[in-house]
């Protein structure tokens, strides 16, 4: 009869041995997938203030109050490890969307080190998405409606910051849901819970770019400066051109809405921004 040690030993040399196998096999995958010929990804979306969350009196996350002065840091937002945990995926097996939106997606990435605007690190390995408008660290699922694939994932940065996207997925998210290959496609996003309220409140700005050149930009920043005296008005460098960027007194929404409304195209593309 052979010993409890040598069973041991047994179970541990054919562990050992899957292991190593699993290893060769995603080896192997990850080195097909690189010779593939694939969409180039989009630029990173230029970095927004993080934000981070508390717990509300109904057990959801939440956010903290806004600081006293409106264009200080708005703190982190934490995500669970790899975008979404197993309470999430049992909550959305359990509720119906609060909100249904739909839009072509694409994915992203980020150099080495580039923090989210949630202000964690960004990953491409996580289950997190860009979107201009909803709260930070919302729970949603993508539905690519031309193959049916979905995942859940959370929203953890801002963008995309083109007319004709709704939202910018990771390379883990895009290959979830099959749009890694195709670089764009139409998909279906239902968000199931937000630590914010989508429709009131919230801390808003207006992000205008993508300018070529430096001095464009910076002409553009000082005209927002004359034209709203109380707002914090910003030009920085993103991924591969400049942006503007103007809070509004209060980080207000309706004040942010009407600067977008009324900023001349000739200017560049204005995009409605939540903060947090």
């Amino acid at each position: 009869m052979m010993s409890i040690a040598a069973q041991s030993r047994g179970r541990w040399a054919a562990g050992w041995a899957c292991l190593t196998l699993a290893v060769m096999v995603v080896t192997g995958c990850g080195h097909r997938q690189q010779t593939a010929r694939l969409p180039a990804p989009q630029s990173a979306p230029p970095v927004i203030e993080p934000t981070t969350p508390t717990t509300s009196e109904e057990g959801q996350p939440t956010e903290e109050q806004p600081p006293a002065v409106a264009t200080g840091r708005i703190p982190i937002t934490r995500l669970p490890h790899g975008g979404v945990s197993r309470e999430d995926l049992d909550y959305i097996e359990t509720h119906r969307p609060i909100l249904t939106e739909e839009g072509d997606a694409t994915w992203y990435t980020a150099r080495r080190g580039r923090r989210a605007a949630n202000g964690e690190k960004f990953s491409d390995h996580a289950l997190t998405a860009a979107h201009r408008t909803l709260p930070m660290g919302s729970l949603i699922v993508v539905t690519n409606l031309e193959n049916g694939q979905s995942a859940a994932m959370r929203i953890s940065d801002r963008g995309p910051f083109a007319p004709d996207k709704v939202i910018d997925l990771t390379i883990a998210s895009a290959k979830a849901t099959g749009v890694y290959r195709m670089g764009v496609a139409r998909v279906r996003i239902d968000v199931y819970r937000t630590p914010k309220p989508i429709d009131t409140g919230g801390r808003w700005c207006v992000q205008i770019g993508a300018f070529k050149s430096e001095r464009k930009a910076e002409k553009l920043k000082k005209t927002l400066l004359r034209k709203y005296p109380g707002a914090h008005v910003i030009e920085f460098e993103g991924e591969h051109s400049y942006w503007v960027r103007i809070r509004p007194e209060g980080d207000n929404r309706e004040m942010a809405e009407s600067i977008a409304r009324h900023v001349r195209p000739s200017q560049g593309d204005a995009y409605l921004t939540r903060l947090d």
